[in-house]
């Protein structure tokens, strides 16, 4: 019988291999501070959290 582990079957796999598209960004904050404590530079990923949807 023929020994099916999982460290000689796995292992010439990538552990993982993800698909990114790219992001154009247009506008980014002036004030740093501001950017700083929203935690992005851009005003398109400004999504807060209200509980139930992302708002602008």
């Amino acid at each position: 019988m023929q020994d099916y582990s999982f460290d000689e079957r796995f292992d010439r796999y990538p552990i993982a291999m993800a698909y990114v598209p790219w992001q154009h960004f247009e506008k980014m904050y002036d004030d740093l501070d501001k950017a700083f404590k929203i935690g992005t530079i851009f005003p398109e990923l400004n999504k807060p959290f209200t509980g139930r949807r992302c708002v602008s």
